[in-house]
């Protein structure tokens, strides 16, 4: 019979130290987010732009990533230098997103909306493209720190919880570009703020790739593989086609897209009442108060905000207890009860109840960022077993952005839920029964489906905790002689 729960080796522990320095690279990273969104308001307040201009500033530039992550991943898992293969572009790409964002918002007065849409569209665009260069590789390094199945867990525990404080100081941005103690206009203070984070990115943003060390080198066999490929020439031609079929082994893989699935469902369940859930507080539960609707909308999402570190603490210890399927069970199913509770606590006789769901459904992201990253490491080494080759930044930048495409997904999908309910904004106050109606049961019951669906996935994904141990059991043993040391 095979054993259920392993303990951690001495040797597989990372440091609280490294993992800290790991989880500061979540902080800039969810940092530079946060600004790219949060700081765009000021083109339609502080520029005049039409908002439908802005909205497309905020889309097109990132429509690039379905290429450019993947085609990042690739670079990165092939690169072979004397530095590894994720430091290097963890450092130069950490500077080049700090310098490339406070040019990017160095926007001078009085052009027309059109020559500040194009140039910040291109500008976007060249950002991006430098954020993806320190993000992926900063993605795929955390999936290698480490063998070990529970130090995987605690690792991206310690990242999620550091990362998330950076959206505590993010809804601060516009107050900061606004008050005239510090600034005198809000261009002027997008332009000092924007200079503020870039400083604040390179010098945080370089530590992980001075302080933290990779797993995997250069063997003296794939050094001369790499030689004799070189010497018999086409690079571009072979590295072409190598990067399709290594994206094309990823989505062939039914593990990985079991996860991207669930991600998927969670955090677009999430992100869909994140914003649909203000018209039922106010036009529900306040009969259309927009003011003390947002005032209570503010103390539901601070009571949220608190109870994600909470829950990343919980995630984490619930994941090396009883393994991370049961555990993304275990959080997955609170954050439906989460959902399922609105029904209850949105109640105009007794408004305070809105913050009672809060601490529940946050388990939704607590749990899904603590605990499918840590999966997502142990499918790579089930990858490595079936196709010998490990592939952290193609899986990285794939899962990533089936994130980044739940944003979009969650953001269109809220103004056709919104129609489809009959909303009418002229009508303040005075929604039909049935508009009111339907906004409720899109609150409650999409996000509720949606985790369930996420519930099943994972389920049906084979990487147990004693899978785990075999995979790598199979792997050091394939190794032998070959196994890969720290860097």
């Amino acid at each position: 019979m095979s054993q259920d729960h392993y303990e951690t080796a001495p040797q597989d522990r990372i440091s609280l130290s490294h993992k800290l320095i790991y989880g500061l690279g979540a902080f800039v990273n969810n940092l530079l987010a946060a600004a790219s969104g949060g700081m765009m308001i000021v083109l339609n307040l502080g520029f005049g732009m039409n908002p439908a201009l802005v909205g497309l500033l905020g889309a097109l530039p990132r429509t690039t990533d379905a290429l450019t992550d993947p085609l990042m991943g690739y670079i990165s898992d092939n690169t072979r230098s004397r530095w590894g293969r994720r430091r290097p572009y963890i450092f130069w790409g950490a500077i080049a997103a700090g310098i490339l964002f406070a040019i990017l918002w160095q926007l001078p007065d009085g052009k027309s909306e059109n020559w500040y849409f194009v140039y910040f569209l291109i500008g976007s665009i060249i950002f991006y493209l430098a954020y993806t260069v320190f993000a992926t590789p900063w993605v795929a390094l955390g999936y290698e720190l480490t063998p070990d199945y529970h130090e995987r867990t605690r690792l991206m525990g310690v990242q999620n919880f550091i990362g998330q404080l950076a959206y505590v100081a993010s809804p601060w941005f516009l107050w900061i570009m606004t008050y005239e103690g510090f600034f005198e206009n809000q261009r002027e203070g997008a332009s000092g703020l924007a200079i503020i984070i870039a400083v604040v990115v390179i010098g945080i943003g370089i530590l992980p790739a001075i302080f933290l060390k990779e797993r995997f080198v250069q063997s003296d066999e794939d050094k001369a593989e790499r030689a004799a490929l070189k010497e018999a020439g086409g690079g571009l031609w072979r590295n072409t086609v190598e990067f399709f079929k290594g994206f094309g082994l990823v989505l062939q893989s039914k593990p990985f897209l079991l996860l991207c699935l669930a991600t998927f469902l969670v955090f677009n369940g999430f992100m869909l009442i994140a914003s649909f859930q203000f018209y039922v507080i106010i036009y529900y539960v306040f009969g259309g108060d927009q003011l003390l609707g947002a005032e209570y909308a503010g103390y539901a999402g601070t009571v949220q905000g608190i109870a994600f570190f909470v829950v990343v603490v919980i995630a984490t210890k619930l994941g090396t207890k009883i393994g991370k399927r049961k555990a993304f069970f275990v959080t997955t199913g609170v954050a439906t009860f989460g959902y399922l509770l609105k029904w209850v606590c949105y109640n105009p006789e007794i408004p305070w109840l809105v913050v009672i769901p809060a601490p529940f459904y946050a388990f939704a992201l607590g749990g899904l960022f603590t605990l499918m990253p840590a999966m997502v490491a142990d499918m790579v080494d089930l990858d490595e077993l079936t196709t010998h080759e490990r592939r952290e930044g193609m899986f990285g930048s794939i899962f990533w952005w089936v994130v980044k495409l739940g944003m979009a997904a969650a953001l269109a999908g809220s103004g056709y839920l919104l129609n489809a309910s009959g909303f009418d904004v002229a009508l303040e106050g005075a929604q039909t029964a049935e508009t009111v109606f339907l906004l409720r049961v899109f609150d409650v019951l999409i996000p509720a489906v949606t985790c369930l669906i996420a519930i099943w996935a994972v389920a049906k994904f084979p990487i147990t905790e004693a899978r785990a141990h075999e995979i790598r059991a199979e792997l050091e043993a394939r190794r032998g002689s070959l196994t890969p040391t720290p860097a």
